[in-house]
């Protein structure tokens, strides 16, 4: 049997000094530093590859549009030719999309369709609101102007230009983008694969206890639910290892089973500093822990280490303060993972409808939501419990340390939409 180490032989003293909470920007900086993105690369159905970080430059081989076309349905005509309203041009050639035609006839039209290539020496497009067809051919009713209606070549993507960039997180658009320019396939960084659990002898899972029969002190396990559908939006493979109780030996075990094979432990809960707090011995134990605790509120209790060659992360229990971490900590660090650029929200600057008189030593993320007029409402309990926060408000206001907020100042607005995503 294993030799398991006790609490007491992992700290020097059974009150240990208080270590001096590490600022957000800081702990983030090092955090990141110990991402190296995956390797190696996969090949996918470009179908496939919403939301998956680009592996490579895509660079294209062709113009985009490929040639001069119609962006209407019309008729194109040389404008040198127009003579006037009620001006008669026969009809000389018909051109639909996907078919070419020929040098325009002097003063000729050319029946066209929206994406048909212009026919040399025609210079513009009237649109077919603009014509009446008569016997023997249209009038014209307005003035064509050289280059009305016309998609140039090359005006949406030049050949040999970079379309998109390696580390891109790719969305609908620019898997269209990529089809665009001929690619059915692209490299893609590896999923990241994330074994996830929860400590706590208090945890019960929704329909495994009807809440009238729940037990003092217990709480269903809401945490394990929002953070796999977090890692699940990340593209992530999720193993979800369930609860694990409140014991060392147990802990030590599920973090030893989890770094097996996945590149990243989540867990939820037992990172503080209480006796049934028992991540931060285990990761020691089998380990290195590299970050612990946070100068942020919601959500100081943080950690990161390695436990083998799997990183590990350690959250909250709290459910505001571990939903708060993810967004801020653990998303940016799987984006790294995956090798992703540019995946830092913006905030914004808006006008807060709220006062917030008390200021904290630490770095706070207030929920709150836009109101009518553009500014923010705060919501009422920002207690790190208040999940219902995280629902109601539309993103977080970030504090600085030892800053009050009265109504009427402007603070800096996080929105959900952008950690979300």
């Amino acid at each position: 049997m294993r030799s398991v180490p006790t609490p007491s032989s992992l700290f020097t003293s059974a009150r240990p000094e208080r270590a001096q909470l590490k600022p957000l920007d800081l702990a983030l900086a090092e955090l990141l530093a110990f991402a190296v993105p995956l390797a190696p690369a996969e090949s996918i159905s470009t179908f496939d590859a919403d939301g998956r970080v680009l592996a490579q430059d895509l660079l294209s081989a062709l113009d985009v549009p490929a040639h001069d076309n119609s962006s209407m349905d019309g008729y194109a005509v040389r404008c040198a030719d127009w003579l006037g309203v009620g001006t008669l041009s026969p009809v000389s050639q018909r051109i639909p999309a996907g078919s070419s035609g020929h040098a325009l006839a002097a003063a000729s039209a050319a029946r066209i369709f929206t994406g048909a290539p212009m026919p040399p020496g025609a210079d513009a497009v009237v649109m077919q609101e603009d014509c009446e067809a008569v016997e023997g051919g249209i009038r014209i009713a307005t003035q064509p102007r050289p280059g009305q209606w016309i998609r140039r070549r090359g005006e949406d993507v030049a050949a040999g230009a970079v379309v998109l960039e390696r580390g891109t997180r790719l969305s609908p658009a620019s898997l269209g983008l990529a089809a665009s320019i001929g690619f059915d396939r692209l490299q893609v960084a590896p999923r990241v694969r994330v074994a996830l659990f929860s400590t706590g002898d208090e945890l019960v899972m929704p329909g495994d206890v009807a809440p009238a029969d729940m037990k003092p002190g217990a709480i269903y396990n809401s945490n394990r639910f929002f953070l796999k559908a977090l890692l699940q939006r990340l593209g992530c493979t999720v193993t979800d290892l369930g609860i694990v109780p409140d014991r060392l030996e147990a802990t030590i075990d599920a973090l030893q089973d989890a770094s097996q094979h996945h590149d990243l432990i989540l867990t939820s809960g037992g990172v503080s500093v209480g006796e049934e707090d028992h991540i931060k011995p285990a990761v020691q134990a089998l380990g290195t822990l590299n970050l612990w605790q946070i100068a942020i509120k919601p959500g100081k209790p943080f950690a990161y280490g390695k436990v083998g060659a799997a990183h590990f992360i350690g959250l909250p229990g709290n459910p505001v303060s571990s939903f708060v971490t993810f967004l801020l900590l653990v998303r940016p660090f799987i984006l790294t993972l995956q090798g992703a650029t540019g995946f830092a929200p913006e905030s914004l600057a808006l006008r807060a409808d709220f006062d917030w008189p008390k200021a904290d030593k630490r770095r706070e993320f207030l929920r709150v939501r836009l109101n009518a007029a553009g500014a923010l409402d705060l919501f009422g309990n920002q207690s790190s419990g208040v999940l219902t926060s995280a629902v109601w408000g539309d993103g977080l206001v970030d504090n600085p340390a030892g800053q009050t907020i009265s109504h009427g100042d402007t603070v800096r607005f996080i929105p959900f939409s952008a950690l979300l995503s």
